[in-house]
């Protein structure tokens, strides 16, 4: 059984536009996913394509005026706000997107301490420092004393010592060295390899293909594709979704292909949201939207993916 499943999930956001008038922003539409215990999947999208609300929905941390539909389990329960409250830092953790989740002032050893459920919190950390190759004296420095780096690591200890079943990793990488984002990325494989189930969010698809197992692919407030991570080689014909193989031909290393036009937002059109993008969409693609369905060991959301 999946440690997380998120099924036919969907966020709006209410918003007053003018004194009494309200409108209902849909972002997030029909999403369905699951994390396997010891398995990462990798989140990928562009910005804007609601790959952090996906995480902030599952944590319970979305704003007063969102409203969610569609269920999301934790170890076969249904997730509701109390036990939200409940898992989140301990079986739930978050490795947050950027480093100013880390208190100022206070020092990051204890810092760290405070996150640990079981066992003698400053055993755990010192323990957890060793392993991610922090030196004895960093437990008494500030946040603003380390490298980018440096944090990075006290973010994941934070999270290991946690002891959580589940992590959620939002953008761990953004503006690293290329060799800190990589030891950042197999950290998290660390992690998977000790049976905890990673969520991985990120825009960079070429650092998380180091360790993901499957990738769900994001566009426009769902997720168009599901697929292995091995499907993401040669020339991308294996993958199922004509934006899944774009991306794949965006990066450097490849066609360098850049993908036209702007990404909608969503609800924004009828029919396939990639359609005024797409280089094979049809008459018929502007009508209805697609549904998620299997296809040669992954899912897609295409009509015409073979």
């Amino acid at each position: 059984m999946p440690i997380l499943e998120v099924d036919d999930l969907s966020v709006s956001f209410t918003q007053y536009t003018g004194r009494f008038r309200q409108t209902t922003m849909r972002v997030l539409l029909g999403m369905s996913l699951d994390v396997g215990k010891g398995e990462i999947v990798a989140v990928i999208g562009a910005s804007g394509s609601g790959k952090s609300l996906l995480a902030h929905a599952i944590l319970g941390i979305l704003p007063g005026n969102a409203v969610v539909e569609g269920a999301i389990r934790f170890d076969g329960e249904t997730l509701t706000p109390r036990r939200q409250e409940a898992l989140r830092g301990k079986h739930i953790a978050l490795v947050p997107q950027s480093v100013n989740y880390l208190d100022p002032l206070m020092r990051v050893g204890a810092q760290v301490r405070s996150s640990v459920q079981s066992g003698d919190p400053i055993a755990e950390q010192r323990k957890a420092f060793e392993r991610y190759r922090l030196a004895p004296d960093v437990e008494k420095r500030y946040p603003h004393q380390l490298s980018g780096g440096m944090a990075r690591r006290v973010l994941v200890s934070a999270a290991t010592v946690s002891g959580a079943k589940l992590l959620i990793a939002d953008e761990p990488t953004p503006g690293l060295d290329p060799a800190i984002v990589l030891e950042t990325v197999l950290q998290l494989k660390e992690l998977a390899d000790r049976g905890a189930g990673v969520l991985l969010i990120s825009h960079d698809l070429e650092s998380a293909l180091h360790v993901a197992d499957r990738v769900a692919v994001f566009y426009a407030g769902t997720i168009v594709e599901i697929a292995p991570a091995g499907d993401f080689s040669q020339d991308g014909q294996r993958l199922r979704h004509p934006y899944s193989r774009a991306l794949w031909r965006a990066l450097p290393q490849n066609e360098f292909e850049p993908i036209p036009g702007r990404q909608p937002h969503p609800g924004e059109l009828p029919g396939c949201l990639f359609a005024p993008r797409c280089g094979i969409a049809t008459a018929e693609c502007g009508t209805d939207r697609p549904v998620m369905r299997e296809l040669r060991g992954g899912k897609a959301r295409c009509i015409h993916a073979t």
